[in-house]
């Protein structure tokens, strides 16, 4: 899934060290660099975590998080160069979900972020081979970008990603994919896997990736996500 993060730090080091590490995770972040800015910003547009220091130089980060929680619950992230204990209750008392103390690892930040999705969106499984199911709202991410599938495309990817290492006769496919379906062929099979492998290399392109496989096939026998 493709996440929106706002930065709000006011040390341009730290700042563009968060903002590559997020970009290298294929996330689209902003950076402010005032609370206020912050605050503004939130008002108008939704993002899907907050990374809030706070020490800033127009106001705390703990007062920017309470005004935040007046009006919206997006997640926030903590960071702070004190490791005392009594700011890191502070700041989850006031509606934080997580904190970072400085100096940290870019890699750090990104996998608290990514934790913190996890437990917000728990019906969203883990990635597998670039890909995350999202079974409740039949959705299917690629890269963390949603793919825009139709309803036999979504069914055949989804058995693909349940076992990815597996290879799916065509037969199979059709008694699993197509099952309500009159008058289906095993060609249908085929004509399906290349609209998937368009829509992933396009994706695919975009993130500098042309080398990906995409859905292997096994001559005479089926096909698989993975070889």
């Amino acid at each position: 899934m493709s996440l929106s993060i706002l930065i709000v730090e006011d040390e341009p080091s730290i700042a563009e060290t968060i903002l590559y590490a997020c970009h290298a995770e294929q996330m689209q972040a902003k950076h402010v660099v005032l609370g206020q800015q912050a605050l503004d910003i939130l008002k108008r547009q939704s993002f899907d975590m907050v990374i809030l220091d706070i020490g800033l130089p127009d106001m705390t980060g703990f007062e920017v998080c309470k005004q935040l929680r007046r009006f919206c619950n997006t997640p926030v992230l903590f960071l702070t160069a004190r490791n005392h204990e009594v700011d890191r209750i502070l700041g989850l008392e006031i509606g934080a979900d997580d904190y970072v103390t400085k100096p940290f690892s870019p890699r750090e930040v990104v996998a608290r972020i990514k934790a913190i999705q996890r437990r917000l969106h728990p019906d969203i499984e883990p990635v597998v081979a670039g890909f995350q199911l999202d079974e409740q709202s039949s959705r299917i991410y690629y890269q963390q970008q949603l793919l825009q599938l139709t309803r036999y495309e979504f069914l055949l990817l989804k058995t693909l990603i349940s076992q990815p290492h597996r290879v799916f006769s065509r037969t199979t496919l059709m008694d699993t994919v197509w099952q309500s379906a009159e008058d289906s062929m095993e060609r249908t099979v085929d004509t399906h896997v290349k609209t998937l492998r368009n829509k992933l290399r396009e994706i695919s392109l975009t993130h500098n990736l042309p080398g990906t496989s995409f859905i292997v096939t096994h001559r005479g026998m089926g096909y698989s996500l993975l070889p």
